[in-house]
């Protein structure tokens, strides 16, 4: 069974592109046929975390549209078998986009693939109604800072009811700084509402990779790249304990 899952956040910059690429290119590593599609219209950078940027000629209008099928408008990734990326549109495409036409968009492509990773974009407005519209189920990635986490617990007030299962990933997480600010994990999740699906570190090597144009677990096996890994198994139903972050 095919499983799509909105990745979101409601503010900016928490790092769901980051963790869609990871997360993503973890599942084709793990062996499964894996689709990460961006729904960022006009700011799309999903294909410099995959490291795919020269070779996205089509976006997921020109499969709306009827230009292209599904199958010529994914790119596939060279290195990481069983991955492969749709890409959004540089720029607004002049008619608008409907629920019904991105979950016919999203069907297609389980017909594909085991898990579609969908890229919301920031904010609760009309992209992200689009990329959570065919979703099975959902995370919300936080950091833990206060405006992040309330951002979080309305998005998730937002999403409730409309998928079974809503998960919370804290990233880019920094111990000194929490033990500064006397605040826990537990008080991260007690203040989004959900059930924790893993932490993320704040590692360099993320943003060192996505600018070298390289997935990032095919440069680091520790930080970021391992919490990626740990996530993924999670999605797949493994116990994996929670990273212990120094």
């Amino acid at each position: 069974m095919s499983t799509a899952i909105v990745i979101t956040s409601g503010k900016g910059g928490t790092g769901k592109t980051s963790l869609t690429g990871g997360v993503g290119s973890c599942l084709a590593a793990l062996g499964h046929k894996v689709l990460c599609m961006d729904m960022d219209i006009g700011l799309r950078n999903l294909d410099l975390t995959l490291g795919l940027s020269d070779r996205a000629l089509m976006d997921f209008t020109d499969v709306l549209t009827g230009r292209c099928p599904l199958e010529r408008a994914v790119t596939p990734h060279p290195v990481i078998q069983g991955l492969s990326m749709l890409t959004a549109p540089v720029t607004p495409p002049r008619e608008p986009i409907s629920q019904s036409a991105v979950r016919d968009l999203v069907r297609q492509a389980k017909g594909f693939f085991d898990y579609i990773l969908i890229d919301s974009p920031a904010g609760l407005g009309t992209g992200f109604q689009l990329a959570a519209c065919a979703a099975d189920r959902g995370i919300v990635v936080s950091t833990t800072d206060a405006s992040a986490l309330r951002d979080a617990q309305h998005t998730v007030s937002i999403l409730w009811g409309r998928m079974p299962h809503i998960h919370l990933v804290v990233n880019r997480v920094q111990p000194r700084l929490l033990r500064r600010l006397h605040t826990t994990i537990d008080d991260a999740m007690d203040t989004a509402g959900l059930p924790l699906l893993g932490l993320v570190p704040e590692d360099p090597q993320v943003m060192l990779s996505a600018n070298q144009g390289t997935p990032l677990i095919l440069c680091a096996s520790r930080g970021a790249a391992q919490a990626y890994l740990n996530i993924a198994k999670r999605l797949l139903g493994q116990k994996v304990p929670l990273m212990k972050l120094r």
